[in-house]
């Protein structure tokens, strides 16, 4: 077994404590039904929950949704779905949603492994977006990342066949093995140059994450992995 391959199930979040205000929680209320999707064992059909066939992108811990909604503005005919378990985040995104009159986003608050298992049909997304997952830098918890082969193997299962996994980080040693996991999967084909990292997509709005890195001098590693 490689360093990078851990025996033990993984989640795609960590629980996180925050103050969430009346406008978010009375949004997780009464928007919920407009925009939510409910976690559950069944399967997802995409189409009727978006009222449209059209091609569907996944973030998968959008966090407060900045670049969630930059990207369902900016491209009006695909499908956003965004899986997030922290309420407070949800909440805001919900009351964007609704202020900008956005119809192509659903939000699904569960997490993103169960999701991907549970919820979604094989070959569903034609993007799954993973942005500045949690490092878990110290050595001992390197196990409870994110980035593991059995969950991209996961993942990948969900990509329509020319799909994309993209991912970023501002943690050197993560994006290695991001790097490491992703060129170890036959199915997939790495769209960098030089078979590394990729620039980063003008198209992506920051994220208070990426934000916070770069204040504190971080570089930003972006991937992107087509599966062939």
């Amino acid at each position: 077994m490689s360093e990078t391959e851990h025996p033990r199930s993984i989640r795609s979040f960590v629980t996180r404590a925050g103050r969430i205000t009346p406008a978010q929680e009375r949004a997780l209320i009464d928007l919920w039904p407009k925009y939510g999707l409910d976690g559950s064992s069944a399967v997802l059909d995409c189409s009727a929950r978006f009222g449209r066939e059209a091609p569907l992108s996944i973030e998968i811990g959008f966090g407060n949704g900045e670049n969630l909604l930059a990207l369902a503005r900016a491209y009006p005919q695909r499908n956003y779905l965004g899986i997030e378990v922290h309420r407070p985040g949800v909440g805001r995104l919900l009351l964007a949603l609704e202020e900008l009159a956005l119809t192509n986003v659903r939000v699904i608050c569960r997490d993103a492994v169960e999701v991907l298992a549970q919820q979604l049909p094989p070959q569903a997304a034609q993007e799954i977006l993973i942005l500045f997952p949690d490092p878990w830098p110290k050595k001992r918890h390197h196990k409870r990342r994110l980035i593991q082969r059995a969950f991209v193997e996961l993942a990948v299962s969900r990509l329509r066949p020319g799909g994309v996994l993209r991912l970023a980080t501002d943690w050197a040693p993560y994006a290695q093995e991001m790097l490491t996991v992703l060129a170890g999967i036959a199915a997939l084909e790495n769209l960098a140059a030089d078979a590394e990292f990729v620039p980063r997509p003008a198209e992506r709005a920051p994220t208070r994450f990426e934000k916070r890195g770069l204040r504190l001098g971080h570089e930003v590693w972006d991937l992107a992995f087509r599966r062939a």
